[in-house]
């Protein structure tokens, strides 16, 4: 089964929507609308674009808002509920395509565009290297590029570890000898360290703003966090807002998102 195989076989099954609806999974979706609405909130008639848009969670959301959305999606389920999602009132464009080659897009169109998925799919340093190089052709310079990640720390901790895979890894050759998980298409997410982004970032003509912990302890403590009482859960959103940028945090995340300013 080749990649895309995956994929499809992946997200024709897996509810992304209903993830980042529960409360613990809207920590990750309320955190990255944060930063997003502090970015547009400086840009007059801003033009976004979210390559890799899924089941259009946030595109939807931006469109909704009155933004100017352009949503790239590679697999035809996703792209179905995309537009299910849509009352025709929109300003939202819907097109197929890959993060890897965006050449039906023009250069420097876009002020922000997020890549809130490709990364977690993508397996080699040229491909990670080749979707961020497409992302940041297409955006105007001084624009922003917001690109969300999957973390190492969590999955040792919470699927080695606490869900009792070990043997289970180790048997298959899974993690190096430094504990750095290793993905294959098959495995559908590519995990990372805040060192590895970092080096992707240093051979792309931008600078970074912040480094930010998507969803910080949610995955660690989801049934308490679901637990919670609204008054309870907004007093958990103002702690995690005050520490979603501490650096010393960010690799224990499961999520991080990457926000970066081209030169």
């Amino acid at each position: 089964m080749n990649e895309m195989n995956y994929l499809e076989e992946y997200y024709n099954t897996h509810d992304e929507d209903s993830r980042l609806l529960s409360q613990h999974g809207q920590i990750e979706f309320l955190t990255t609308m944060k930063y997003i609405h502090e970015y547009l909130s400086h840009v007059s008639g801003a033009a976004v674009l979210e390559v890799g848009a899924g089941t259009g969670r946030y595109s939807v959301a931006l469109a909704k808002e009155g933004y100017r959305v352009t949503a790239v999606e590679l697999i035809a389920h996703n792209l179905d509920i995309l537009r299910s999602k849509l009352d025709g009132t929109e300003p939202l464009t819907v097109l197929q395509g890959n993060a890897l080659d965006l050449a039906v897009l023009p250069d420097a169109a876009f002020d922000l565009t997020l890549l809130l998925g490709p990364m977690y799919h993508l397996y080699t340093r040229a491909d990670k290297l080749k979707a961020l190089s497409e992302a940041v052709r297409v955006t105007r310079p001084g624009g922003c590029i917001m690109a969300a990640y999957c973390m190492n720390e969590p999955t040792v901790i919470l699927y080695v570890f606490a869900a009792n895979h070990l043997s289970e890894v180790l048997e298959n050759g899974m993690l190096t000898e430094d504990w750095h998980c290793k993905s294959e298409p098959k495995e559908i997410i590519e995990l990372v360290r805040t060192e590895d982004i970092a080096s992707l970032d240093s051979e792309l003509p931008v600078e970074r703003v912040k480094l930010i912990a998507t969803d910080g302890a949610a995955h660690y403590m989801r049934n308490m966090i679901d637990g919670m009482d609204a008054g309870t859960f907004s007093k958990w959103m103002d702690y995690h807002f005050s520490i979603c940028e501490r650096q010393d945090l960010v690799g224990a995340s499961n999520h991080t998102l990457d926000i970066l300013k081209k030169n």
